[in-house]
């Protein structure tokens, strides 16, 4: 929970781009996780050990948490590196370790690094909230509670007075947008059973993503069904039922994404933000939330629905392998130079044309993320309308450029791209 009172909304990180576009968005808290031991350490690009200074210092110049994630399977084989990624983190000052195995929790305490108790524990009563008290500060619940019995938890928090170590109140945390796994809370084994490849060591494969049929090996009859993409669930989105996600007494509000781009986590932070700001300024309203599902659905997703928060006992599926989202990003060229005195930034053109009134996404792991529409430019020193690929295009930018961003143009996910575009 944030000092203002409102609840916390939690970031991902897979990338310094993705985290100075949290921090740039209004973030109250990152999560990331540092090269192997954590759930994405497959699909991300996790940050290193000497990444986690500077990690720190980023976020402390915003007022924002940090938490590192350790919440895989251990084995004794990984009881050194545990010890030596907290090690890192206490010495880095990060705030917490969202933690699953016994051996990173006791460790951690041992330590004096704050604990928050993962989803893969699966946390579904004040029981066991009660038990693990003892251990940790904050607790993700089950992705598979409804929002009644979340409410009836954070209430038996209150009236029981369950503290952690701090001394203070535990917080519940909760996810409120992002991939749904197939299996509950995320604890899946059919990556390992096809692939010798675990999800719950972070390296899942994604078999819930393809196309299967089903064939009754008896007759070698073909069973029809209506949507082929039998164990892909839609993506979890809380936005349009957010009042009464924060009225169960919720604490925390977290982001899925950590394997997504770093656009993906600008624009879904920026929108929560408003939505969450909005709740509490009493501005919440249904033609607020028509806005925002059309700024959440021109990133990726799988097609939105509303979890089992709402009491919905059988998934959603999505009806495509990939992306549903309304526009994609398609590289332009890199950064050349920035002239501080103007504000002017330089690009090498190395793919496709751009034009004035083109909408285009520069992002950088500084830089961050950051959107404009091209009004005048010159290329090659010379007023123009176009630049195309080889050329050198110069441009007001309203921040700071680097030579380490990528210019990217968005398109309609509709429409083709090419060089006479």
């Amino acid at each position: 929970m944030t000092s203002s009172g409102k609840i916390e909304l939690m970031a991902p990180a897979g990338s310094f781009e993705s985290l100075q576009a949290a921090l740039d968005n209004g973030a109250d808290s990152v999560y990331f996780g540092v090269e192997q031991l954590n759930m994405r350490a497959r699909s991300s690009i996790n940050f290193t050990l000497d990444d986690l200074q500077e990690i720190s210092r980023r976020c402390k110049e915003k007022h924002v948490r940090t938490y590192l994630t350790l919440n895989t399977i251990i084995y004794d084989h990984d009881l050194s590196i545990i010890k030596t990624l907290l090690d890192k983190a206490k010495e880095a000052d990060i705030t917490a370790v969202i933690a699953m195995d016994q051996a990173v929790i006791a460790y951690a305490r041992q330590i004096g690094m704050e604990v928050h108790i993962s989803t893969q524990i699966n946390i579904t009563n004040i029981e066991t909230v009660k038990f693990y008290a003892l251990f940790a500060d904050t607790m993700v619940m089950s992705r598979e509670l409804s929002l009644r019995q979340i409410k009836k938890i954070c209430q038996q928090v209150e009236k029981e007075q369950v503290k952690g170590p701090s001394g203070k109140l535990v917080e519940i945390e909760i996810f409120g947008h992002g991939a749904l796994c197939m299996a509950v809370s995320g604890k899946c084994y059919l990556s390992l059973h096809s692939h010798n490849s675990s999800a719950n060591r972070g390296a899942c494969k994604q078999n819930c993503r393809k196309k299967y049929t089903v064939i009754d090996q008896e007759s070698g009859f073909e069973i029809e069904l209506d949507n082929e993409y039998m164990m892909s669930p839609k993506d979890l989105c809380t936005l349009d039922f957010l009042d009464q996600v924060i009225d169960t007494g919720a604490k925390v509000l977290k982001i899925e994404g950590r394997g997504r781009a770093p656009e993906y986590v600008a624009t879904l932070i920026r929108t929560y933000r408003e939505a969450i700001d909005a709740y509490y300024e009493g501005t919440y309203s249904k033609e607020k939330v028509e806005k925002w599902m059309e700024a959440l659905a021109t990133v990726y997703n799988r097609g939105f629905w509303g979890g089992y928060y709402l009491g919905q006992k059988l998934g959603e599926w999505s009806g495509v392998p990939g992306s549903q989202a309304t526009q994609k990003k398609v590289y332009i060229g890199k950064a050349m130079h920035f002239f501080p005195k103007t504000s002017i930034s330089e690009f090498k053109i190395e793919a496709f044309d751009i034009k004035r009134g083109d909408k285009l996404l520069i992002t950088g792991p500084t830089t961050g993320v950051k959107e404009l529409v091209l009004e005048d430019m010159y290329v090659n020193d010379v007023l123009a309308d176009k630049a195309k690929k080889g050329d050198s295009c110069t441009f007001f930018t309203d921040f700071r450029t680097r030579p380490s961003d990528k210019l990217y143009k968005i398109v309609s996910s509709q429409g083709a791209v090419s060089n006479g575009q």
